[in-house]
């Protein structure tokens, strides 16, 4: 192949052709027409987690941890489909499910920051595992509320919002 016709396909390739590549659409839910996948969290202390989307399906696991972040990955009726950070997943209720976002810290430990600078003054400290509600979220860190403290946390050591997601 020629290099001409190379270069050529890897312009075409990268939407360098002249055209405007069309933007991502997002994917909505068929039953309540928000985006696909998103982050909800578990209302109730517990939540049965069923193989399909019927009380007559099985269940497969019981959460129970309330607020803990979950990916809503598909709608059915009342059902939601859901992924827990470990990407293991089934189907809930909706009525078991919260709007409400929350955070999972995945990092050893999280310092909860004054503002949202790697040099802010630390409030306080999260370890692995803490639940805690997001107040707002920037492109690279979030608010975060957990037991009367309130402090930026970097979203990279988060799970339970994605990587270019804004909170207001």
């Amino acid at each position: 192949m020629a290099r001409s016709t190379i270069v050529l396909a890897l312009a075409l390739a990268v939407g360098l052709g002249g055209a405007a590549a069309p933007a991502a659409e997002t994917v909505r839910g068929e039953v309540t027409n928000l985006p696909l996948p998103r982050f909800v969290s578990l209302k109730s202390s517990t939540g049965n987690v069923r193989r399909g989307p019927s009380l007559g399906h099985r269940i497969d696991w019981v959460y129970r941890r309330r607020d803990l972040p979950l990916k809503v990955t598909a709608e059915y009726g009342h059902w939601r489909r859901v992924e827990d950070r470990d990407g293991q997943g089934g189907w809930m209720h909706y009525a078991l499910l919260s709007g409400t976002r929350t955070v999972l810290v995945e990092a050893d430990e999280v310092a909860l920051r004054r503002s949202p600078d790697p040099d802010a003054g630390v409030l306080a400290k999260a370890r692995r595992g803490v639940v805690a509600r997001v107040e707002e979220c920037r492109p690279d860190w979030c608010r975060l509320r957990k037991d009367g403290y309130r402090g930026w946390a970097e979203k990279r050591a988060l799970w339970g919002v994605a990587a270019d997601e804004v909170i207001d």
